[in-house]
């Protein structure tokens, strides 16, 4: 895990929103261990994380998506865990909504054009505030939401900015196990994995 202690500007919400306010002091004397730890809600960018960022269209106008096996079944250890899960996207599609009900993911957020207005209905409809909040995400739109919350994460082969502004960056790239990989860590950091390894 790579943590990166970086100043964050704005700090935490915006007090005018009613919400919680994440200090910057608070988020800088946090640990990564600490941050996972306290982890109640993931969300994720859908295109460049739970995918590897291609979309292949058809002659027919559909649109496909490919989806790693292993990054669904880390999401539904997190869920089986306690743990909720939802998708913020800027982009809809069919194939994202089957993806979603196999899965067993309800929160889904998709055709969102300013990721970081949508944390109000986020934290109403989940129950689980900003500072006990993750996301993953890999390019810029994916930004703003990412200075409101708890823990940001980046994909190994997201842009640089992203990049730069995590508070870890993934060792594998999006679509290829970066999901699993948070996944995992969340578990460990929790205390659950050890229960949840022996129902197999």
């Amino acid at each position: 895990m790579r943590a990166l202690c970086l100043e964050r500007s704005p700090a935490g919400r915006d007090a005018s929103s009613g919400g919680e306010i994440i200090s910057n002091a608070t988020m800088k004397t946090k640990t990564l261990p600490e941050k996972l730890k306290d982890i109640q809600l993931l969300l994720l960018d859908v295109d460049g994380v739970l995918t590897d960022g291609s979309i292949i269209y058809s002659d027919a106008d559909s649109e496909t998506k490919v989806f790693n096996v292993k990054d669904g079944f880390g999401l539904k250890l997190v869920m089986a865990a306690g743990i909720k899960v939802g998708l913020v996207t800027g982009r809809t599609s069919k194939a994202l909504h089957r993806r979603c009900r196999d899965l067993g993911i309800r929160h889904v957020y998709d055709g969102v054009t300013q990721k970081a207005q949508l944390l109000d209905k986020i934290v109403t409809e989940t129950g689980v505030g900003p500072g006990n909040t993750a996301f993953i995400g890999d390019d810029l739109p994916d930004l703003p939401l990412m200075r409101q919350i708890g823990l940001s994460i980046a994909v190994a082969d997201a842009h640089e900015i992203i990049r730069d502004y995590a508070d870890w960056i993934t060792a594998a790239p999006g679509g290829r196990g970066a999901v699993r990989e948070v996944c995992d860590a969340v578990l460990k950091a929790r205390g659950d994995w050890q229960k949840l390894m022996a129902q197999f």
